[in-house]
């Protein structure tokens, strides 16, 4: 393995080629509404109200959810614990604020599902959506998840009570949903799971923020795209013995500074993970990128802006165009294009019904 220390200079604000980039997408601004040309706006990657999950979700027979069920409408947690666990194919349209009871509730959601949520209103409050071991085919999208943070513990050792969870799971798409003040993890994805695609989130004011792997195993493929971190101090993500991860276009930014010189910081590829991070930008970050001796990472495109710490690369990695197609934005347009489309949307929810 080469370890390529000489290679951890911070990047400028305004990258290589920017003047190139503002030319490319003169004729997009007024379209997406973003502001200025001066503000580096793009086109998005992906078709943002597409029902086709992209990425590693989409290989190996895709991940369609409850596309082939029926489409029903939910308000209350009774009829969501219902359908979300029924052994049929359903999408779950969820609309308005659902309350778990008791503090902290599992939603048990079984293979075959779509949990949607209606425009920007579809809420869990202090519970969690659970994955047990087996289940696939599943796509949470467009859902705020909230509030299952206990005050004064800021560490919640005692507790588990994650905004989603998966353990040995495959086939699994989380877009669009907005996490803030959960009390452990506000995205685990654990133990094995394979093709994942987290894309378009939102996640804020959180410890311990998304975590990967709890597994001697070098199974999980997943790619990570789009998505804002904010006011949170750790994992984000923490990736523990992924075969591949696939990190572009993400934001991080106000990352929470609680003084800690160690355990404060954004990506992290741990054990034998090979990481691929790609035109992201990082705002105010200690610790941007990291890697075990053991791990590989390469990054490629990213913009640092007041960062400090660590940012290693070493190792080959992969190619993820080995895997799948994809385009990237510019690194410089990431600010602009996630803040404005990641988290729930109202063109979201809408056309199931």
């Amino acid at each position: 393995m080469t370890h390529l220390h000489g290679k951890h200079q911070p990047r400028s604000e305004r990258g290589p080629g920017q003047g190139k980039v503002l030319a490319t997408v003169i004729g997009l601004v007024a379209a997406l509404g973003l502001g200025a040309v001066g503000e580096a706006s793009a086109a998005p990657t992906v078709n943002l109200w597409s029902d086709t999950a992209h990425g590693f979700a989409s290989l190996d027979g895709g991940t369609t959810g409850g596309a082939a069920g029926k489409v029903v409408t939910v308000t209350d947690q009774a009829s969501l614990e219902k359908y979300a666990a029924a052994e049929e194919p359903y999408v779950i349209r969820v609309a308005g604020t659902i309350k778990a009871e008791p503090f902290g509730a599992n939603v048990v959601v079984a293979s075959d599902k779509t949990i949607i949520g209606v425009g920007t209103e579809g809420e869990l409050v202090q519970g969690e959506f659970h994955l047990t071991p087996g289940t696939h085919n599943v796509i949470i999208r467009n859902l705020t998840i909230r509030d299952s943070a206990i005050e004064g513990d800021w560490d919640c050792k005692d507790t588990d009570f994650d905004g989603i969870q998966m353990d040995s799971v495959h086939h699994v798409w989380v877009d669009h949903n907005r996490f803030s003040r959960i009390c452990d993890g506000q995205l685990d994805i654990r133990k094995d799971s394979e093709y994942i695609t987290v894309s378009y989130n939102q996640f804020t004011d959180s410890n311990k923020t998304f975590g990967i792997g709890w597994t001697p195993n070098v199974k999980t493929q997943i790619t990570i795209d789009h998505n804002w971190f904010r006011n949170t101090k750790q994992r984000n993500p923490s990736a523990d013995n992924c075969a591949y991860a696939h990190l572009y276009n993400n934001y991080m930014s106000a990352q929470l500074a609680d003084g800690d010189p160690v355990w404060t910081y954004g990506n992290w590829s741990r054990g034998r993970t090979k990481m691929v991070i790609e035109n992201s930008y990082y705002d105010g970050v200690q610790h941007p990128y990291q890697a075990d001796a053991t791990a590989e990472l390469v990054q490629r495109g990213s913009i640092l802006k007041n960062t400090t710490g660590r940012q290693d690369e070493w190792g080959a990695a992969f190619d993820p165009k080995d895997f799948y197609a994809y385009r990237l934005d510019p690194a410089a347009a990431v600010p602009a294009l996630v803040t404005r489309f990641s988290g729930p949307q109202k063109q979201l929810g809408t056309h199931t019904a």
